[in-house]
């Protein structure tokens, strides 16, 4: 019997039929994995699928045997992701802002090639992308690259930051003037990805949304700058106290909540935030913010039952700001 070109790949193909067919609800019997063979052009017989499974066990493959008068068989039990887990890999891509309506769907259709085709299938059902807020920045895969290259080989990087005009335009800020800064560290917060550099020219530490960068370039040789500042630098401090990642003056203030806002307290400033009991009904906390009208629109989303105590030029800016809204009405 003359032997088919791709007999040599045959344990690769067996490999591939249980990966993409088979799971612990989806048995394949001796005779649907010589079937599925042949569709590759590889001959084999009963008894060499048994030898097969055999070797690929012994290499390390999680191949289980059930056996069932209803029709048993064999399927690929360990995996890389659990379902669940291929799930919230999916949603998380579906929630992510900062990439495209293509690049979602290119992950996706990757994630679901982790999983049997029956299990994807489950996969495609929860996928809804179309309708979802996304970012218009194609580029965003290859900058994120470049930023973390630039922070691996400590060189500073240029880019045109771009914002929305009345056209829905992604337009360069500054007339197109590249900004140049020392990059540092990358971070989601509020579904959006966030480089987290050091600015040269006013030598303090800003934020710049990844997908609102352009044409951006590695300055090779150009050693980074801000070391000093990023020694003592808590990334996630810095996201809690930057309201919406908007800048502005950083101050320590102290807030008065009600008991009920506890949990909002904690989610914002986290479990270690300093708290004190004020009276029966209140408690005050004392944080670093970075005073601006992001903050203002936090502390007023939470009604009556938050008020800012101290300083005093804080809660006067505070009610210059209310009077500024409620003058518009």
């Amino acid at each position: 019997m003359a032997k088919s070109p791709n007999q040599k790949l045959k344990l690769l193909y067996l490999v591939k039929i249980l990966t993409e067919q088979s799971d612990e609800n989806h048995c394949l019997s001796a005779q649907a994995l010589i079937d599925g063979l042949a569709a590759y052009d590889i001959k084999a017989e009963r008894k060499s699928i048994y030898d097969d499974i055999a070797q690929l066990n012994d290499f390390g493959y999680d191949i289980v045997l059930v056996k069932s008068k209803s029709g048993g068989g064999y399927y690929l039990a360990d995996r890389e992701f659990e379902l669940a887990e291929l799930k919230l890999l999916v949603e998380t891509v579906q929630a992510s802002r900062f990439l495209t309506v293509k690049k979602s769907r290119e992950l996706i259709g990757k994630i679901e090639k982790l999983a049997s085709k029956a299990e994807a299938g489950q996969l495609q059902r929860q996928v809804y992308v179309a309708n979802r807020i996304k970012t218009a920045n194609e580029s965003i895969y290859y900058i994120v690259d470049d930023i973390h290259r630039a922070i691996q080989d400590n060189d500073q990087i240029s880019f045109q930051y771009l914002e929305w005009n009345l056209a829905k335009e992604l337009v360069p800020r500054r007339d197109g003037r590249r900004y140049r800064v020392s990059p540092w560290a990358l971070t989601c917060k509020d579904e959006n990805y966030y480089l987290i550099a050091h600015d040269g020219e006013e030598d303090k530490i800003k934020h710049f949304r990844v997908d609102k960068m352009g044409k951006i370039e590695i300055l090779s040789g150009t050693k980074r700058e801000g070391a000093a500042l990023f020694e003592r630098f808590d990334i996630a401090d810095y996201a809690n106290k930057t309201f919406g990642m908007y800048g502005g003056r950083e101050e320590t203030v102290t807030l008065e909540f009600e008991n009920r806002l506890i949990g909002v307290v904690i989610d914002r400033f986290g479990k270690d935030v300093p708290m004190r009991q004020r009276d029966d009904e209140h408690f005050t906390v004392r944080v670093k913010v970075a005073v601006s009208g992001q903050f203002f629109g936090w502390i007023t989303g939470l009604g009556a039952g938050a008020c800012i105590v101290s300083p005093k030029e804080v809660t006067e800016a505070y009610q210059a700001h209310l009077q500024a809204v409620l003058a518009q009405y």
